[in-house]
């Protein structure tokens, strides 16, 4: 199975936590991160969230971030799925899920790899609004996400 996905089409959780642990007698956890479209950002309402990524380097990317997770925490498999193009409010957006002997290791890698994933990924993200001046907005990282980050350093 391979670690990163980065798809159009939605995911299914309990497929995917079932091929991270596929049969691994070792596993005592897994922890797993769905993330989904909210409907309001910053106050404004969001009609529709458009991601873009370039293929190939993003794909290089999380895996790198995959292969520090491994050096840093004792865990056993991560799987990375991120959705790109149109997504509409409470669509699954992305799913990050880290296998392990104990839940510390596996909750530490996945809280981990997702103040990656918020923070340096290379994707762009661009917000519709209903918004009679603005109709849509490019989504930095917050500063709130870049603090995350920065704990791991």
């Amino acid at each position: 199975m391979s670690r990163v996905a980065i798809q159009t089409q939605d995911f299914d959780v309990s497929s995917e936590l079932a091929r991270l642990r596929a049969d691994d007698k070792r596993v005592g956890a897994v922890c797993s991160f769905v993330g989904t479209v909210r409907d309001v950002n910053e106050g404004d309402a969001v009609s529709e969230l458009e991601l873009e990524h370039y293929a190939g380097m993003t794909e290089k990317s999380l895996e790198a971030m995959i292969d520090k997770a491994f050096e840093r925490f004792d865990i056993y498999a991560a799987r990375i799925i991120h959705r790109v193009g149109k997504l509409l409010p409470l669509d699954q957006i992305v799913f990050v899920a880290v296998s392990s002997a104990h839940r510390h290791e596996a909750f530490q890698a996945c809280e981990f790899l997702m103040d990656y994933l918020k923070t340096e990924a290379p994707f762009w993200k661009k917000e519709q609004t209903p918004n009679a001046h603005q109709t849509s907005r490019w989504v930095d990282a917050r500063s709130s996400d870049d603090a995350a980050m920065a704990r791991w350093q």
